[in-house]
């Protein structure tokens, strides 16, 4: 953000907290609005369906998160061009492995189908038969072992493989339930706190017996770090979301690790008929788009990326600092969404205010604007997929709904 544009927000945010500042953001002021946006048709207003500010993240239900400039516009022109799509997986996979320092890597169809390719190729691996087979798992090795704590909705892609997901809570329990049937061990990144079996331990004990492992940490870019922190630590196959920090198709994603696995994963995987996954197409233009996604998010000055994240809580906290009933918090959750988030608590009984009604002049307002799915009292306003400039909106609808209450 230049300084200009910085100063700009400053005044607005000081704005935000004053009588009748109202008057200064008109109903059609959002930041990014369809004005700004490319000369194309607008079907979604066609449709008559209502856009809003995310005032929430990157959850899969609200359309994650805008993808970047430069990978649409590279997803545009490899729309005009044909190719042979195992050619630019070859090739993209080893530009990925490059960047992210790990063996081999492959675009998905989002983190779920990472999961699922994961565990076919640990399941059926490179056989063609068995591969044919699957989720018919008759004869294979067919049990993945988790951490009770681990267990999260998202397991589903993994019992699509045809196995049996087997529960422990200790590390003896894991150990005694290896057998000749466990064909993979599944690790929740961000359930790791509340494991007794911690990453370097889980993956410890997979080697020992020669299971391989697999991560889920869709949702922990950032930090950058996480790309390559997990495959050093020695998982064996590691699955990314690409649509949300990183900010790439929303319906793309990442497998990441041992080569033979990821070679196995592609075997598994469209356009090869007659498979698992075949159903989990991605498709050129989602190829390239995560590519060029993962180049520039590499690239970016991430620390003052970070200040900017801050500043927009700060913008939204300062301009309530006048009720004082409202207390406003700046938090980072431990895993998963590791960003700057906002709490914003009120006395509801005073203002006769509950937290339903604030959710729903929130979103039927004009801007339409959305905050963390089942927040509530606390509000929890997640400010880093917001628009420059949608942080001073935010910020004077709560402090208008709250002077009205």
């Amino acid at each position: 953000m230049s300084r200009i544009q910085t100063k700009r927000r400053t005044f607005l945010c000081a704005l935000a907290g004053a009588p009748g500042a109202h008057l200064l953001f008109p109903a059609d002021s959002q930041a990014g609005q369809e004005s700004a946006s490319s000369s194309g048709r607008d079907v979604i207003q066609e449709l008559g369906i209502r856009s809003f500010i995310n005032a929430a993240g990157t959850f899969t239900a609200l359309t994650g998160s805008l993808m970047r400039p430069e990978a649409v516009a590279a997803m545009q022109v490899a729309s005009r061009k044909f190719v042979k799509l195992e050619d630019l997986h070859d090739a993209v996979g080893k530009r990925i492995a490059e960047l992210l320092h790990c063996p081999a890597a492959l675009v998905t169809a989002g983190c779920a189908s990472a999961m699922a390719l994961a565990t076919a190729a640990c399941v059926a691996g490179k056989d063609p038969a068995r591969i044919r087979r699957l989720p018919d798992t008759a004869g294979m090795k067919n049990e993945v072992l988790v951490q009770r704590t681990h267990r999260v909705g998202y397991d589903h892609a993994i019992r699509n493989a045809g196995v049996k997901l087997i529960e422990v809570t200790t590390r003896e329990q894991l150990e005694a339930a290896i057998n000749g049937r466990t064909a993979m061990m599944f690790f929740l990144n961000s359930a790791d706190p509340r494991g007794k079996i911690h990453h370097e331990e889980f993956v410890a004990i997979g080697k020992a017996h020669a299971i391989p492992t697999l991560i889920d940490a869709a949702a922990d870019i950032p930090p950058a770090e996480n790309l390559w922190r997990f495959t050093r630590l020695g998982f064996d196959l590691v699955a990314f979301s690409g649509g949300k920090g990183l900010r790439g198709p929303q319906s793309s994603g990442l497998l990441l690790g041992r080569k033979d696995l990821i070679e196995a994963a592609r075997l598994n995987n469209s356009p090869n008929g007659d498979t698992l996954c075949r159903t989990n197409k991605v498709n050129k233009e989602e190829i390239i788009g995560m590519l060029v996604a993962l180049e520039s998010y590499l690239k970016e000055d991430h620390a003052a990326v970070w200040k900017e994240w801050e500043n927009r809580c700060r913008c939204i906290a300062k301009a309530l600092e006048g009720f004082e009933d409202v207390k406003t918090e700046v938090f980072v959750p431990q895993v998963a969404n590791a960003v700057p988030h906002l709490r914003v608590r009120w006395d509801a009984r005073a203002r006769k205010l509950s937290p339903s009604d604030m959710l729903k002049k929130l979103r039927e307002g004009t801007p339409s604007i959305e905050v963390g799915p089942g927040s509530r009292n606390p509000l929890v306003i997640g400010v880093w997929m917001m628009e420059p400039g949608e942080d001073a909106i935010v910020a004077e609808r709560l402090r208008a709904i709250l002077a009205g209450a």
